[in-house]
């Protein structure tokens, strides 16, 4: 049946269509406690701006109109995002089919996407942007191959529309597009595609997509910038060339972390077909390797001026992502007969998609077992209930988006703001017409949690002129957890007018 499953794209997408509604169905199942992107997503879903801060925006804009539509619930934050993952494999299938002019292969590239932790788990463990950028990666994948291969109108527009929700998706795809563009050059016939007039049809429908987020990243650059320097700062080493090296070993070791599982479980199913065809090729794996070596010397030259000692795997989606359709592309171009290495490749991959699943499920219903909790596990519902047996609030003001955002899944009728934002001076408590809600996090312990508010925050009120009043604590044990194991909140009411 598996073997019938993978011999079209129609097919293959079926059944991941029903791996992703399993996803979907074990996220509710699970407690709904928000991971710290669903929380941000939660949070920021109040609000329709042309940014929000360090990440471009296209998934707070996709995320914003669900929520208009559906309201605010855990669905409402799960299915949309995994709609995205589905649609970057359909989309990687379609490219895969552009390349290798087989719809077997293609289906079978299409599943083996799940090979890439990054993109079978990462992803489904908590990160939003990313999924976006998995998603547009897979579309340009689709659009590029086929402007290459049969280039009309809507190949070019279809090129457009990936790289303009790519750019607004995560900022390191533009490197996506000019690496493109450096594969084709060396083909003579590809190279044509590049000065065709309907390129700038493609860069046409870019532009509009990017601009309202451009005129925002104009004025707002070092803002949205920041959080990425942090991450790839050096902290107080010295420049120089033994900084350097620790950047490109970081590079490395990424790179390695990214690939060895495919690597790993290709050369295994194809065994000796694989190392035969790592020597042959034709123009469309040729135009892949020059595309990954771009991408990733760019990826080297940011390391270098930026004199990052940090490269995290997930950066390298959208470079490495077409690393499946190359393997097979490969094995292809070898003219080897593929038939027996597919057999053993065909079972692997839904063994793989069932070890997903499991492993998402007991992260959080295992945490107590070694003491070690997922976001899912703190008992947001249960502190929240217990905050509010007395009153219920018409505002909420928390510490920062990861409260905040659970704050508005538990009060999804209840607007949630945090200092500075959406407006500095937490201009909505002026308005506010009864009892407001402020909550912190507490101090990791296991009895009670410290009713101290963190200086940040306690300062961002003062400097509003809000005194908190009735300030209490509350500490409630994990789902799942050992005895003894809670998770604390710190809260206090405010009343408007008593500044």
């Amino acid at each position: 049946m598996l073997e019938r499953a993978t011999r079209t794209i129609k097919t293959a997408g079926l059944l991941l269509a029903a791996y992703f509604v399993l996803n979907i169905v074990l996220r509710i199942a699970l407690p709904h406690s928000l991971e710290l992107d669903e929380a941000e997503q939660s949070f920021f879903s109040q609000y329709l701006l042309a940014g929000y801060g360090p990440q471009p925006p296209f998934y707070n804009w996709m995320q914003y109109a669900v929520v208009s539509v559906t309201g605010m619930s855990i669905g409402a934050l799960i299915v949309p995002k995994n709609i995205l993952l589905f649609l970057c494999y359909l989309f990687y299938g379609l490219a895969g089919r552009e390349a290798l002019k087989d719809q077997a292969l293609a289906a079978v590239g299409m599943l083996a996407l799940i090979t890439l932790p990054q993109v079978s788990f990462m992803a489904q463990q908590d990160l939003t942007h990313t999924t976006a950028l998995l998603f547009a990666s897979a579309l340009f994948l689709y659009g590029f191959f086929r402007t290459l291969d049969r280039p009309d109108i809507g190949s070019y527009l279809l090129l457009g529309l990936a790289t303009g929700i790519g750019l607004i998706s995560k900022y390191n795809f533009a490197l996506m597009p000019a690496a493109a563009l450096i594969a084709i050059l060396p083909d003579a016939e590809w190279r044509r595609r590049a000065f065709d007039w309907r390129i700038l049809a493609a860069i046409a429908v870019a532009l509009v997509i990017i601009l309202p987020h451009a005129i925002w990243l104009r004025d707002n650059l070092e803002f949205a910038s920041s959080d990425t320097l942090v991450k790839m700062a050096a902290g107080n080493e010295p420049a120089g060339i033994a900084r350097a090296g620790k950047g490109l070993i970081a590079f490395v070791v990424a790179i390695i972390a990214f690939a060895a599982l495919p690597v790993a479980i290709f050369a295994a199913t194809f065994r000796r077909d694989f190392a035969q065809a790592l020597s042959a090729g034709n123009r469309w794996t040729g135009m892949m390797e020059r595309m990954m070596l771009a991408s990733l010397a760019g990826i080297v030259l940011i390391v270098l001026f930026t004199g990052s000692t940090t490269v995290r795997e997930r950066w390298l989606d959208p470079f490495l992502l077409v690393l499946p359709i190359y393997f097979l592309a490969k094995m292809q171009a070898a003219g080897i007969d593929l038939s027996a290495g597919l057999r053993r490749l065909r079972p692997v991959l839904p063994v793989l998609m069932a070890c997903v699943l499991i492993a998402l499920g007991l992260r959080v219903v295992g945490a107590g077992l070694i003491g070690v909790y997922s976001r899912p596990n703190v008992p947001m519902a249960g502190l929240s209930r217990k905050m509010t047996r007395q009153a219920e609030p018409v505002l909420v003001i928390a510490s920062d988006t990861y409260i905040g955002g659970n704050m508005r899944l538990q009060f999804p009728d209840v607007p949630v703001v945090i200092p500075d934002f959406p407006a500095p001076g937490i201009s909505a408590y002026a308005e506010a017409k009864g009892p407001v809600l402020i909550v912190w996090r507490g101090k990791k312990t296991a009895t009670a949690a410290d009713a101290v508010m963190p200086e940040r925050f306690s300062s961002a009120l003062a400097a509003a002129g809000i005194t908190p009043q009735e300030i209490g604590s509350l500490s409630l044990p994990y789902y799942f957890g050992r005895q003894g194991d809670n998770f604390a909140l710190g809260y206090a009411w405010g009343q408007p007018g008593t500044r």
